[in-house]
């Protein structure tokens, strides 16, 4: 996964940044191989060359590793539309983050079996309804929202957006992810301009 620093992040030493991408893309690969449960903090160091007492001064063990590693990909993927500068009223990447799932099934997969995807939807509604939020006070056609609906709304809509996702994903992906996109907006549009 790439991840760089976004505006409200502030910029990592570059050595720390390839330390934890290498951890990170460690552990991704290790649980597409192996449950989960069988993984040992050493694997990881071997898989990414990185040394213990390195590894301990940025994580707590492997599952911090692995929800550090999802929050900051969340992180980037929900303010994608902002960071991208993107002019459109769509509220969040849902083409881009579902494209991106589709290509991770295996590991989607693996972490369902170490039951680590509630985990990891939990992290992603919390990181997409505050970027549908931010989305929702920029956007012209929203801005008529007062603060506390714009927040439910956000809510709202970052756990449709990832019941989407996990009714697409039981589904096989047969859906084009703009094709999810563009029937995500229009349900979310729906709610903004209600009464």
């Amino acid at each position: 996964m790439s991840r760089n620093a976004s505006p409200s992040q502030p910029r990592m030493d570059r050595r720390v940044r390839r330390t934890r991408d290498r951890l990170g893309d460690a552990i991704v690969q290790l649980v597409q191989e192996k449950p989960f449960d069988e993984i040992t903090v050493q694997e990881v160091l071997q898989r990414a060359a990185v040394s213990r007492s390195t590894f301990y001064a940025h994580y707590l063990d492997k599952d911090d590793l692995l929800l550090s590693d999802a929050d900051e990909f969340f992180a980037l993927m929900s303010t994608h539309l902002a960071r991208s500068g993107e002019r459109s009223e769509r509220l969040a990447p849902v083409r881009e983050f579902f494209a991106h799932v589709a290509e991770a099934v295996p590991f989607v997969s693996a972490l369902a079996a170490a039951d680590k995807l509630d985990d990891m939807l939990k992290l992603a509604r919390g990181h997409f309804a505050r970027g549908i939020e931010q989305r929702l006070a920029a956007l012209p056609r929203a801005r008529h929202l007062g603060a506390a609906r714009r927040a439910a709304l956000a809510q709202a809509l970052a756990g449709a957006m990832l019941s989407l996702l996990t009714w697409w994903l039981g589904r096989g992906t047969p859906e084009p992810p703009a094709e999810l996109d563009g029937l995500f907006h229009e349900l979310a549009w729906s709610g903004v301009t209600a009464p």
